[in-house]
């Protein structure tokens, strides 16, 4: 009986090496073709963050379980690069539309201005440009902390006498995979295409 038990215990092991090794080459493969995105060496799973989405409805890591997710950091007021990075990822998702539904992307925009960023200015401004697009902000400390995590850099410039103010930011866009982990970044430029065929690899791969 220990016998059987010993060989089932090895035979396991080996089955399980065999699996491992087809992952890390298909994932080897995939970053090797990668033309924008880095693919981390391992999924970093996200902190338990506590936001709310733009009906007002609590939106934490489990609400980006089962599906494939771009997230980003921006703002509404934004003159440049949020716009721009919106309008990408909504022309990335029209270049997707061929995938099977458990496959498309969903998008999830991180506000990095939550005192003027509520979530009725985050509905209106994200469905803009695409229906299907979530607008996220929170407490400043909440937003802050899940910011820091994942590495991107906010600077809130000084108040001016109409009380504007600029805010700063890295333009990254993380790629979230259905366990609520981060497994990609996209650093800029950003191009439809080319973050449209990266993600095919990614998601092929893994």
């Amino acid at each position: 009986m220990n016998r059987v038990l010993v060989a089932a215990v090895i035979a396991a092991g080996i089955l399980a090496g065999a699996i491992a090794h087809q992952f890390f080459r298909q994932r080897d493969a995939a970053a090797a073709m990668l033309e924008r995105a880095t693919l981390y060496q391992e999924p970093r799973p996200l902190p338990d963050f506590a936001l709310v989405d733009q009906d007002g409805a609590a939106f934490g890591p489990a609400r980006l379980r089962g599906r494939w997710t771009f997230l980003f950091f921006g703002f509404v007021n934004c003159p440049d690069i949020c716009p721009t990075t919106l309008a990408t990822l909504a022309a990335v998702r029209r270049t997707l539309g061929d995938l099977p539904a458990g496959e498309q992307p969903g998008v999830a925009l991180v506000s990095v201005d939550p005192a003027r960023d509520t979530p009725p200015l985050l509905e209106r401004y994200v469905t803009h440009f695409d229906p299907s697009f979530t607008g996220l902000t929170g407490a400043p400390g909440k937003l802050d902390a899940l910011a820091q995590d994942l590495g991107v850099a906010v600077f809130v410039g000084p108040e001016d006498a109409d009380g504007n103010y600029s805010v700063d930011h890295s333009a990254a866009i993380f790629l979230v995979d259905p366990q609520a982990r981060v497994v990609a970044l996209f650093n800029t430029p950003h191009d439809a295409a080319t973050i449209a065929r990266d993600y095919r690899r990614i998601v092929t791969a893994g």
